[in-house]
């Protein structure tokens, strides 16, 4: 197995390199439903195109073959064109109805199909990535930057297509009845068509800062809500509405300069539309008077000229839109394209049988992106059924030994080894039945408690597995505890588990842990104090928990390693040390100068 490509880019990037079309293309392959249909419904935006192309045909044919017919007006041929003209437009509308309901369904489909795609994603990223960005921000390329895509993939991209088709139609007809006046149309546009390509590469910039802004204040209130009780423990409220404001009237700005961008466009387009009806009547008075041109013709014409110039400012509202959903799309997509650092052997992994667990680290290295190494050349063996304290100072590494255990981080040197097989080897489905991190803050959701110790297990009824429950929280000595909950097992946590104490909160996650029947548990050690009775109750839970496995603690309390069969030391980076809490406490070495401390300041 190779080692991990140190160079390797956790940050999430933009996907800015890509031009508009082929974001688009790169979209659509992410997203195939959004083609779903796709041949049917071009076929039925065209028919409605040709219902409103029927009517100033039949409108030309009624006046100059009807009304001003040479042997007089014509009431047959009137009429028949009328009911023409009326079943052009009911078609027209009819099947610019089933377009709209089937745009509607297929972009639902793909956006959701995105979403999906885009969130699975994120939980592949490993926690370098996902810390790379405020949380927030990872939301919103989920949420709020695929919304941006909604709109045009909804009717934005096959109205610009018809638009497309009407325009050249249209042309072809007004040439059939005037090609001095076409000209004269065509040349009016022209300017529009030279602008208008600059216009929208800066609409293309002002939008995908616009997104940016969104996601940095998403990510800014997000941290704000989260932090509520620590900002206002220090009275830094003031200092967070500053933030917040600033982030907002950012967004603000941004989204006024693209809207200013926006608004340009949309007027030229109203302006040179104006400008060339204005140019028609008066050319096409002046070739009617000439006799160069009938009146059914120029009022068939000027019928053309709106069907001509409304797909232009439609043209040009829809290219707005594009550079909306583009600026969206190459967020999201950003995602998507991010390489996952930890990748699952999958199928071809290795089965890893239940039983004792040897973990083995061979000559281990790991290194942030663009940051000195973090550990250096570890070499360590945990036999089966042993506890393991991990000590160390501060910022010496030995967070990252446990996130490297249970493959959070793969080594950019070296080997992790369960079972002398690598962790690169070992399926991840596999490893996480096996080897279970319990962290310092385990994470609560805003469920019952209930809902969240089973959360790990199989199966979504949370009921099904109460006797199990029950059955652990008794083994782990915490049924007191739980018989002290206002509802018991059904008592509700709040958000984060708010509605708990500190050590309620460990307590919920020791019973989450027992129940996944681990054959390996690594245990970051919680440094935040708690009462006696319940620290006397973690204490019993975790001697309860560790029984008959293997188990790596962070020891953060020298307690914990005097009771440990196995006491490893880290020093920058390092293993110093390693042996017996009695041996180490002899050797007059880095733990016993630690040992000395913690008795002198704790007895």
């Amino acid at each position: 197995m190779t080692n991990a490509d140190t160079s390797a880019d956790h940050t999430i990037g933009s996907s800015g390199t890509l031009g508009v079309w082929a974001t688009l293309r790169r979209g659509v392959q992410v997203s195939p439903e959004l083609l779903e249909g796709f041949r049917v419904t071009l076929l039925l935006a065209v028919l409605a195109a040709c219902g409103r192309i029927l009517v100033p045909i039949a409108v030309q044919q009624t006046i100059d073959g009807g009304v001003l017919a040479s042997g007089g007006p014509d009431v047959t041929r009137v009429a028949v064109l009328a009911v023409l003209a009326a079943l052009g437009l009911l078609l027209g509308g009819a099947c610019a109805a089933v377009v709209n309901v089937r745009l509607f369904r297929a972009s639902e489909s793909g956006l959701a199909t995105l979403r999906v795609k885009a969130f699975r994603h994120v939980h592949d990223l490993s926690i370098l990535t996902q810390d790379s960005e405020r949380r927030g921000s990872l939301v919103s390329r989920v949420t709020s930057d695929v919304d941006t895509i909604s709109l045009f993939v909804q009717w934005g991209g096959i109205m610009l297509l018809v638009s497309i088709l009407q325009i050249a139609v249209a042309t072809a007809l007004m040439a059939v009845y005037s090609w001095q006046l076409t000209v004269l149309v065509w040349l009016c546009f022209v300017p529009l068509l030279v602008v208008l390509r600059p216009l929208q590469k800066r609409v293309n910039v002002a939008y995908t800062r616009v997104r940016e802004r969104v996601g940095a204040l998403l990510g800014a209130i997000s941290e704000a809500v989260v932090g509520a009780e620590t900002i206002r423990a220090y009275g830094a409220q003031a200092r967070t509405q500053r933030r917040i404001d600033t982030a907002i009237l950012a967004t603000r700005d941004a989204a006024v300069r693209a809207q200013n961008l926006v608004s340009l466009v949309f007027s030229s387009g109203v302006l040179v539309a104006n400008l060339v009806l204005a140019v028609v009547v008066v050319a096409g008075t002046y070739l009617g008077v000439a006799g160069a041109l009938s009146a059914g013709k120029l009022l068939a014409f000027l019928f053309l000229v709106q069907l001509f110039t409304g797909p232009v400012q439609m043209a040009t509202e829809v290219l707005n839109e594009l550079q909306n959903a583009v600026a969206g799309w190459r967020r999201v997509l950003a995602v998507i394209d991010t390489p996952v650092q930890v990748i699952d052997a999958g199928d071809a992994g290795v089965v890893s049988p239940r039983g004792p667990a040897t973990i083995e680290l061979r000559g281990v290295g790991f290194a942030y992106p663009d940051g000195p190494p973090v550990l250096s050349g570890v070499d360590l063996t945990i036999p089966a059924r042993t506890s393991v304290a991990v000590v160390g100072a501060t910022g010496s590494g030995k967070t990252t030994v446990a996130k490297l255990i249970v493959r959070l981080l793969d080594p950019t040197a070296g080997q992790v080894l369960l079972d002398g097989v690598d962790l690169r080897d070992v399926r991840l489905a596999e490893l996480r039945r096996r080897v279970v991190m319990v962290p310092q803050e385990g994470f609560l959701f805003d469920a019952t408690v209930l809902e969240n110790v089973v959360y790990g297990l199989p199966g979504a009824d949370a009921v099904g597995h109460e006797p199990a429950v029950r059955v652990a929280v008794a083994n782990l000595g915490l049924t007191g505890w739980l018989d002290g909950l206002p509802q018991g097992l059904a008592t509700p946590v709040g958000q984060r588990g708010d509605r708990l104490s500190a050590g309620e909160r460990q307590l919920v996650a020791l019973v989450r842990a027992y129940l996944a029947e681990a054959d390996l548990l690594v245990l970051d050690e919680a440094t935040s104090a708690v009462d006696p009775v319940t620290e006397v109750r973690i204490a019993r839970a975790l001697d309860s928990l560790k029984h008959g496995r293997s188990t790596v603690t962070i020891a953060h309390r020298l307690s914990t390693a005097e009771a440990s069969d196995l006491v490893v030391v880290i020093d920058a980076g390092r293993v110093v040390e390693v042996g017996h809490h009695t041996e180490l406490v002899a050797s007059g070495g880095i733990y016993a100068a630690m040992h000395r401390s913690w008795v002198s300041q704790t007895r």
